[in-house]
């Protein structure tokens, strides 16, 4: 594994994969984080441009020109498609091709910047955990603005987080794009046995039964069900190592550019450190779901229409 000192950048010994689309812009910004890291195989994937969407093809063929000023010693191979296959499809389909070729790997989207320690952060976590089939997914982003979980360089969660990330092939041969092995009656049982908050639970389960029934065009979702239903861990680093450039109107799911996750700033990890027990920080998991599920606002609102329903039924009573 190459050294990193103060003065030098780290060069990834991992294969990378980059997946690309219509924005030359951030597919520029990321591009260059790559190019700095140096993969000695870099998979590149570009999903068609969509018919009908006027400047599509021309932004797709800009963006794909990007990746050709590849200047360094590197094996290249590419899955340029003509069609548009779609988000779900696409990115699914691209992560399948690049774990066909590689046992494990960098996976980076076109508006995941990646600080340069990420690299050695995945490098380090993908040969520490190869064989531990407790931990399925090595995630570069960090949405806790500041607080830390433990005094290691990362903590373990349920949830994953596909803003930057690293896995093996083992975990991606459990993926199923369209959640066919698992029964829509077992779910909320399952999800209990997780997460013990009923608003919580069904948050999920409504989520699921949009995934499985094609209303949710998400190809990350059923990678948290892989997950959940494999009762395995998920590393996350105490500092941001990924910001998402990518909010703005042209962009296909994060399409609010004052979104509280939108260009987090990056943080350098330094040396790495490992935490000593093998358990999720349910709490860590809990702050992100109830700020993205409005858990606490639905809660309280509950609690108001039960309130109000006692008030109504104790009067009623009265009155008789």
């Amino acid at each position: 594994m190459p050294h990193l000192d103060n003065n030098a950048c780290y060069e990834t010994s991992s294969a990378v994969l980059f997946v690309i689309f219509n924005r030359p812009g951030t597919t520029q910004k990321v591009f260059d984080a790559i190019r700095v890291a140096k993969p000695k195989r870099l998979y590149i994937a570009a999903d068609g441009p969509r018919p009908g969407v006027p400047g599509d093809a021309l932004l797709s063929k800009q963006t794909r020109e990007i990746v050709s000023e590849i200047d360094w010693d590197c094996q290249v191979k590419t899955l340029f498609r003509d069609e548009n296959a779609g988000c779900k499809n696409g990115v699914s389909a691209a992560i399948s091709w690049f774990f066909s070729y590689e046992e494990e790997g960098i996976i980076l989207e076109d508006d995941c910047l990646p600080a340069n320690s990420f690299f050695k952060f995945c490098d380090t976590l993908l040969e520490k955990y190869q064989h531990d089939t407790r931990v399925r997914h090595i995630t570069g982003c960090n949405l806790q603005f500041g607080k830390k979980w433990g005094e290691s360089s990362y903590y373990f969660s349920n949830r994953t987080h596909v803003w930057g990330w690293a896995s093996w092939r083992r975990v991606w041969d459990d993926y199923d794009l369209s959640l066919e092995k698992y029964d829509s009656a077992e779910i909320a049982k399952q999800m209990k046995n997780i997460y013990d908050d009923d608003l919580v639970v069904e948050s999920w389960v409504n989520i699921f039964n949009d995934v499985k029934a094609g209303k949710i065009n998400s190809w990350a979702y059923p990678l948290d069900f892989a997950n959940f239903f494999n009762n395995s861990l998920v590393i996350i680093p105490n500092v941001n190592l990924i910001s998402n450039i990518g909010f703005s109107a042209n962009a296909t799911n994060t399409l609010n550019e004052n979104n509280v996750y939108a260009n987090i700033p990056l943080t350098e990890i330094g040396e790495i450190s490992h935490p000593a027990f093998f358990v999720p920080e349910k709490q860590a998991d809990l702050s992100i779901i109830n700020r993205d599920f409005n858990i606490d606002k639905r809660r309280r609102k509950a609690n108001s229409l039960g309130g109000r329903a006692k008030k109504l039924v104790k009067s009623v009573f009265k009155k008789a």
